[in-house]
């Protein structure tokens, strides 16, 4: 049986100062959890953040290798958690044990993957610039440049991954993979899961010898100011509600020395389906965009959440297929309370906004989230209409019938950033439809054709972020190897004796680096 105490962890030990108050819950049965949480207080939040910073000193000098090897450490104990933890992660979620045991194999393929990027080493970033002595007018100095970790980050849980995208998920692996250690504020909606997994974290930490405080965990409400403005933090990883994204980038802006905030938070995720595709396929895509509108309770930041095509008897014809494949979805629990009251909340605005219509969908009951498919006048969208450009985080979404082409243009215009967009169109679609790249390209962190947006491969490539209000800073990720540049800063060396460079840049190129010197990419030795 896994051991659950509910308590801190603080510089590799357990603290309850706090009163237990908060308690787990059962998603589909609202039944209280035989598990109790302690409430962090302000002592305990300065110790964790404390506990970091000191940690910090020495885990950001260790070796790429040994750093690998600690997250590697991690996917194991990950892997070796038995079905009991499934079962509390269902029970917290309301998630299948499918569902759970795929996470926790993307948990641990994404720790695996940031060991591999620590371990080729291009994430240093290593820049050459040789002394030139015989410059005229003016000699130039030896240059050189890599990047090391910004220092203690704070990472805040999300609701929709309870593995993927909280405790040991993408922003926490990033994080260590970059050097920084972690203070981990455990999300209300699975904090028994974050239990257990912590307790993974700092097992592989005792295995490998890493210092302490490398890992730290809070549990409790009303931390997060505090944690976000304690001078130790020197960045901040978030998944969650635009509201509050835009509260934690508010409270690092004010700071006396402020910090950057990479928050995901809020994607309508525009599929726009072309002409052709409707004429070649129009109930097949009704389908699978249905499927991916509801695939897990439309509780992905990828679901798709606005529907866009041009007026044709085609269109007309797949929104009838729309209708039929929405309206014959079953109800489904969603992962909490807060989290249907407020899809509920969502579904009647849309209901009773002027030139919104209801097209397919169940009663919404108070139990369980129905499906549910609504048109809009493309005029709300051009004009700005704020509900529109809202996500309703559930299985919902929003079909905008367009007169021509320029109006398609000027609805996309009129779109705030998000995390994707995709298009679905046969060849000569999408090469008649290319002037629409551009366009997207200014909009979106990706583009998809013939695919659904619910899907997020963990690779070298994939980008995972978008313009503003998908994210606080669109020069990032949150998933894939990439993410790891968020929480790293470059540092010059000039005329620096050799000997006495960070290894990365020694002219031995003791550890192999393909480096950029003088311009050009080299491995070489000099």
């Amino acid at each position: 049986m896994l051991t659950i105490l509910g308590q801190n962890f603080i510089n590799g030990a357990r603290s309850a100062l706090g009163q237990s108050l908060h308690v787990s819950l059962d998603a589909t049965t609202g039944e209280v959890l035989p598990y109790a949480f302690y409430q962090a207080t302000e002592d305990e939040v300065d110790a964790a953040c404390c506990a970091a910073q000191d940690a910090f000193s020495v885990y950001r000098q260790l070796s790429p290798a040994r750093r690998a090897e600690f997250l590697d450490a991690i996917a194991d104990e990950l892997d070796g958690l038995n079905d009991d933890f499934v079962a509390i992660v269902c029970r917290e979620t309301g998630l299948p044990a499918a569902r759970i045991q795929g996470e926790r194999g993307r948990t641990g393929g994404q720790l695996r993957l940031f060991a591999q990027v620590l371990r080729r080493g291009d994430f240093l970033g290593a820049r050459i610039d040789l002394a030139l002595p015989e410059r005229q007018p003016l000699r130039r100095a030896d240059i050189r440049q890599y990047r090391i970790g910004v220092g203690p980050v704070a990472v805040f849980g999300a609701s929709n991954f309870p593995l993927a995208f909280s405790t040991a998920g993408g922003d926490t692996a990033s994080a260590l993979a970059a050097g920084c250690p972690v203070v981990f504020k455990a999300h209300s909606g699975h904090m028994a899961t974050a239990d257990v997994v912590a307790n993974a974290i700092t097992r592989a930490a005792e295995r490998t010898g890493m210092p302490k405080g490398v890992f730290n965990m809070i549990f409790g409400s009303g931390v997060g100011e505090g944690l976000v403005k304690h001078p130790a933090i020197r960045g901040v990883g978030f998944t969650g509600s635009l509201t509050g994204g835009n509260a934690l980038s508010r409270m690092a802006a004010e700071r006396p020395d402020p910090i950057p905030v990479f928050a995901e938070m809020s994607s309508i995720n525009p599929v726009i389906i072309l002409p052709g595709a409707l004429n070649a396929r129009s109930a097949t895509v009704a389908k699978e965009l249905a499927n991916s509108v509801t695939m897990g309770v439309g509780q992905f930041c990828t679901k798709p959440g606005l529907v866009m095509g041009v007026r044709s008897a085609a269109f007309s014809a797949f929104l009838d297929e729309l209708k039929v494949q929405m309206g014959a979805q079953p109800p489904q629990t969603m992962l909490n309370a807060g989290g249907l009251k407020s899809y509920i909340g969502g579904v009647e605005h849309l209901g009773a906004h002027p030139g919104v219509a209801h097209l397919a969908g169940q009663a919404q009951g108070k139990k369980h989230a129905q499906a549910q498919l609504f048109k809009a006048d493309v005029s709300l969208l051009i004009d700005g209409d704020e509900l529109l450009q809202e996500e309703v985080f559930g299985p919902a979404t929003v079909v905008v019938e367009v007169a021509d082409d320029a109006e398609l243009g000027r609805a996309l215009l009129a779109l705030r950033g998000q995390l994707t967009a995709t298009l679905i169109g046969e060849p000569s679609d999408l090469e008649q439809y290319q002037w629409l790249v551009p366009l997207l390209e200014e909009k979106v962190g990706r583009i998809l054709v013939n695919g659904y947006p619910t899907g997020v491969e963990v690779c070298d490539a994939m980008v995972h972020g978008g313009p503003y209000p998908a994210t606080s800073d669109a020069r990032g990720t949150s998933v894939g190897t990439l993410a790891i540049d968020r929480f790293l800063r470059p540092v010059c060396y000039q005329d620096y004796p050799d000997a006495l460079l960070p290894e990365a840049l020694r002219n031995a190129n003791p550890l192999g680096l393909r480096r950029l010197v003088n311009g050009e990419w080299s491995s070489a030795v000099f």
